[in-house]
């Protein structure tokens, strides 16, 4: 089926993900977008989302809307991150089936799986122990999120699908050195620490964890991927299949910045989860892997920030 005039709703389009899959729909010559700012449509009103379905009447729906935020913002305020992301994705999902939707596809994080879980996390590891509790309060509702989908598929014989990303980075990504991962603040501190006279930079813990990352503009392509086939499963990582030390990441960082200084490891400071792997072979196996290696997605994401640094400092500083 051709879907490029099919009218596709975009949820959380002005975030990194949803932008990035607004970027790539337009160069694959999709011309029947729709996006609404949270100022124009709150995603938390249910009411507000139904009359936005009857009369918009959207044939596909692709959420990357959600309350996002960190460690420290998760554990301040549980209740909103739990509660808000339900009822930004319920009224979505109910509202889509209601509205007589026939495809959604789903956003979450790797962070449904279990703290413990054995690596590479594999889609079937989901609700086997117990969560990382820093950030179980957002990772609940996202698995509710996954439990609806695959409701309505099994019950109505729907195809609503759910892709899980590993950690995404790239353009328009959060550059706070308060509230930003790992990717995005390193580069920041690197680049600060060049035009500072090459100043040394200080990184928590040990540098002997290992992550995994995914280059923003690829995730969208997955979401593509998903949208133009039918996929035989409700749940799909979302990832590269290889992880990197962060003193390694740090390494890259530094060189692709041009920081000549000195790196230092603070180790009183926590290291967190020794490694966070998704296994991809699912995703593989129906065609899609990942395109962009990583030191060459750090270096476009220099490029952007480098190129957008005052709309940067006004927004996030």
């Amino acid at each position: 089926m051709n879907f490029k005039k099919t009218k596709i709703y975009i949820a959380g389009h002005k975030g990194m993900v949803g932008s990035a899959v607004w970027r790539i729909l337009v160069a694959k010559g999709y011309s029947n977008l729709i996006g609404k700012t949270s100022a124009e449509l709150d995603l938390r009103n249910q009411q507000a989302v139904i009359d936005f379905y009857t009369k918009e009447q959207p044939k596909i729906v692709i959420d990357a809307a959600a309350k996002v935020g960190g460690i420290l913002a998760n554990n301040d305020f549980p209740y909103q991150f739990l509660m808000e992301n339900m009822q930004i994705q319920n009224n979505l999902i109910d509202g889509a089936h209601s509205a007589g939707i026939d495809k959604f596809i789903f956003l979450g994080s790797s962070c449904i799986y279990p703290k413990f879980a054995q690596q590479p996390l594999k889609e079937e590891y989901l609700l086997t122990d117990s969560l990382e509790p820093t950030n179980e309060w957002y990772a609940i509702a996202k698995i509710t999120g996954v439990k609806a989908c695959q409701a309505i598929r099994n019950q109505y014989n729907k195809d609503y699908v759910s892709l899980m990303p590993t950690n995404l980075y790239g353009f328009f990504d959060n550059f706070d050195l308060k509230s930003s991962h790992v990717l995005p603040a390193m580069l920041r501190k690197f680049h600060e620490a060049k035009i500072n006279k090459h100043s040394d930079v200080t990184l928590w813990g040990s540098g002997t964890p290992k992550r995994e990352f995914l280059f923003v503009d690829d995730m969208a392509e997955a979401v593509v991927y998903a949208l133009e086939n039918e996929l035989p499963e409700h749940l799909y990582n979302v990832g590269s299949g290889k992880d990197i030390s962060i003193k390694e990441l740090a390494e890259t960082i530094q060189k692709v910045t041009g920081h000549k200084g000195t790196i230092l490891w603070d180790a009183s400071k926590p290291d967190g989860t020794p490694r966070k792997l998704l296994d991809v072979s699912k995703m593989k196996s129906i065609g899609w892997e990942y395109s962009t290696e990583l030191d060459n997605g750090i270096k476009k994401t220099y490029q952007w920030f480098l190129e957008n640094i005052d709309t940067i400092k006004e927004i996030k500083l």
